[in-house]
């Protein structure tokens, strides 16, 4: 009996050190792995998204223009769109309603879209024509982090007779392009510092035979100095006008052939010194002030007006040895000082 025992005990053993044995050998269970990484970022938005931000942008618009308040404008514009709206607000009440406000249509007529996983992002929309019959604007929409909205930083009205490059399909997403980007036949920032002076040298500009041939709005800009010119010739004083590019505001998209959607922003300054003359101001000029000049107040010394710029450009790639194009931009009296 105390043999039978102490074989039943052996085979006991056996067993479970068998069954040890197989259980270490078994497959452990399944354990979970990230996908990998997409060799290129998706695009940022989908189509629906952005509809959704454009919906969410024209609501916060539409009730501002209505009240023509900026009173919580700040919360879907930014940048040069917020100092315009905010500027033609003022000019609007000042002549009842005589000068307008800027319309922006809202519904996109194409979506210009990043991929990438990195913030800032900056998105272009060319959206359908205005109620106005004017042309269409092109929207740049950024975003400032993950948990940022989405704000209106500026628009640009399209020139007339301007052809969009060609860009990727909002699916696939465009490249983002940092502002010294090289393979073009300029760097974006390169681009709006050479227009500048374009626009203050004319065809004297050392940049001059970079761009296509006198744009509209540089045409403009030029006529424009006519007035204000003239009154210095009369009054024996001084009219300058300059033109600068704002640091950091300078953004590119990358184009189907290889160049880039570039949009830039720009201050303009005037500035008229005259003496032995008074200059009545207007209530679209006094409204922009900040309250510091009534409407009709006779200046006799100076006056000062800054303006917002908004201007898009296409560039291309360098070995397509083209000039710059200029598609589109938006000029709007943001201030206002005189003497």
């Amino acid at each position: 009996m105390p043999a039978r025992r102490d074989l039943r005990r052996r085979a006991a053993a056996l067993g479970v050190g068998a069954a040890l044995v197989l259980g270490a050998c078994s497959p452990g269970l399944p354990e979970p792995s990230p996908a990998a990484a997409p060799a290129v970022p998706p695009p940022v938005l989908t189509i629906d998204q952005s509809g959704h931000v454009l919906g969410a942008i024209g609501a916060r618009l539409a009730s501002s223009d209505t009240a023509l308040s900026a009173a919580g404008l700040e919360t879907r514009l930014t940048g040069p769109a917020l100092a315009s709206r905010t500027a033609e607000y003022a000019v609007t009440t000042a002549t009842a309603g005589a000068k307008g406000l800027t319309s922006l249509q809202m519904t996109a007529q194409t979506l210009i879209v990043p991929s990438t996983d990195t913030w800032p992002r900056t998105s272009f929309v060319v959206t359908k024509q205005p109620d106005d019959l004017s042309s269409p604007r092109l929207l740049v929409l950024q975003q400032a982090g993950p948990r940022s909205q989405y704000m209106l930083w500026g628009w640009v009205r399209l020139l007339p007779g301007i052809k969009m490059p060609a860009t990727a399909v909002p699916t696939v997403g465009s490249t983002p392009l940092p502002a010294d980007a090289k393979g073009l036949v300029a760097t974006p920032a390169d681009v709006v510092a050479h227009y500048a002076d374009v626009l203050f040298n004319g065809d004297a500009s050392a940049y001059a035979a970079g761009f296509a041939a006198p744009d509209s709005y540089r045409q403009g800009i030029a006529s424009g100095r006519g007035p204000l010119a003239k009154v210095a010739s009369q009054a024996a004083g001084t009219f300058t006008e300059t033109y600068a590019p704002v640091a950091d505001q300078t953004f590119a998209l990358s184009t189907a052939d290889g160049g880039a959607l570039v949009v830039g922003a720009m201050s303009t300054s005037s500035a008229l010194a005259f003496k032995g003359a008074s200059l009545p101001v207007p209530a679209e000029l006094a409204a922009v002030s900040g309250g510091t000049i009534a409407p009709g107040t006779e200046l006799r010394n100076s006056l000062a007006v800054t303006y917002a710029d908004v201007i898009a450009f296409y560039v291309p790639p360098a070995a397509a040895k083209a000039p710059v194009t200029v598609l589109g931009a938006e000029h709007i009296r943001t201030s206002v000082t005189g003497s």
